[in-house]
């Protein structure tokens, strides 16, 4: 299984801000729309990603609150990436590696999409119910040895 077929089941649709959007609106985004991140992007580009976590550690940091803060200030500006082309099982390995929840999926320069932690898992788990199917209809229909038939 590869991302793309992540993408095609998740839909695409796509939340993105500038790295001069305030936090606060970014954040007010992020619950309206029940996500976990945004993509920033500049001049058509991805440039960073802005996860629940870091926004927790703004707020952390600001003794509770968001602040007069700009996205470009808290937002990941190295998000680890991947491609449509990539395998599921090196994006659950990449994955657990960096700790990441959110990634980018790029294809060349263009943002073709963000999968998340739970779209793997979710992926992941239909393709092996889907496969536990197929073994269970192939073992009922097991012929039967020659000695049971004679």
């Amino acid at each position: 299984m590869k991302v793309a077929d992540i993408l095609r089941v998740k839909g695409n649709a796509l939340y993105t801000v500038t790295p001069e959007t305030p936090l606060a609106q970014a954040v007010a985004m992020m619950a309206e729309q029940d996500i976990g991140s945004v993509v920033v992007m500049e001049y058509g580009e991805l440039v960073g990603i802005l996860t629940f976590r870091e926004v927790i550690n703004r707020v952390h940091d600001n003794n509770g609150a968001v602040g007069d803060i700009r996205v470009r200030k808290v937002m990941d500006d190295g998000p680890l990436t991947v491609t449509p082309g990539t395998d599921v099982m090196e994006v659950r390995r990449l994955m657990l590696e960096r700790h990441a929840r959110y990634l980018p999926v790029l294809e060349g320069r263009t943002l073709a999409g963000v999968i998340s932690f739970y779209d793997v898992a979710r992926a992941v788990l239909e393709e092996q119910s889907f496969e536990n199917k197929m073994l269970k209809a192939y073992i009922r229909d097991w012929p039967e040895p020659e000695e049971a038939r004679s």
